[in-house]
């Protein structure tokens, strides 16, 4: 009897192991969604669970019952290379991650079906590709440079989706919008300290016409920030029109400010 318990335990391991061997890519498109609460998704998804390739795109609101008749929005250049390791049916995950057009190097994924690590890297992009965003970036249509940086994350399954704990840094050169003459408007660093499903958000400017600075908090994707923008003295008139997009404008000091408040 024990012998035909572990040949039936044995077949099934067997027949486990072939069928995760033959999932497509295409697999881990409805786990993006989902983990990202339908807002992101893989595109263009090209072999297997374990080795594989797709790019990473915008899911466009709209009419639900419509929505897998509109062209995925590439949200990143490139393609993301990924190689998964087999140990993950032992419920060890060591995945290796790859894009050449946007990664400044490869990243490892490792733990196990709870809890990983990332190991540190950089994501640098055009600020172009922002508008796929939607609201309000795909009316300030901005331009510029953007290198996205963080050390060691660690990041954890929950009930309620992935945490993340751990530094990043978004540097932002060359920012421009097409909705102002002024160009570029300047440079600006995005520090984010992730702690579980928060993150403690902070703005600076490092040089430029338009100069901003706030702090916020990002919880369960909601964003509360808190900051102003004004213009360097003798760039007010060719700065109004945006300033006034920006915000509403109130007097600090000696010096006309626009609140930047999201809640």
């Amino acid at each position: 009897m024990r012998a035909v318990v572990i040949w039936i335990a044995a077949a099934m391991l067997i027949a486990i192991i072939l069928i995760t061997a033959t999932l497509p890519a295409a697999w881990l498109r409805p786990v993006v969604e989902r983990q990202t609460g339908g807002r992101f998704s893989l595109g263009d998804a090209t072999g297997s669970l374990w080795q594989g390739s797709a790019f990473l795109g915008v899911i466009n609101a709209g009419d639900p019952s419509t929505l897998a008749l509109v062209p995925l929005t590439p949200l990143l250049p490139g393609r993301f290379y990924w190689r998964l390791s087999p140990m993950l049916l032992l419920g060890r995950v060591d995945m290796r991650i790859d894009n050449p057009d946007v990664l400044t190097q490869s990243v490892h994924l490792e733990g196990n079906w709870h809890q990983w690590t990332l190991t540190p890297s950089a994501l640098t992009l055009p600020a172009e590709r922002l508008s796929a965003l939607g609201a309000p970036l795909n009316t300030l249509k901005p331009s510029g440079r953007m290198r996205l940086s963080w050390e060691t994350l660690t990041l954890s399954s929950t009930p309620d989706g992935i945490t993340m704990d751990g530094p990043m840094q978004l540097d932002m050169t060359e920012i421009a919008s097409a909705l102002s003459p002024v160009k570029p408007l300047g440079a600006y660093q995005l520090q984010v300290d992730w702690r579980g499903a928060r993150a403690q958000l902070r703005l600076k400017t490092l040089s430029g016409p338009l100069q901003l600075q706030g702090s916020g908090v990002l919880a369960h994707g909601r964003l509360q920030f808190s900051g102003e923008a004004w213009a360097q003295e003798g760039q007010e008139q060719r700065l109004a029109m945006l300033l006034n997009l920006l915000g509403q404008r109130r007097q600090q000091g000696n010096r006309n400010t626009i609140a930047l408040e999201f809640k």
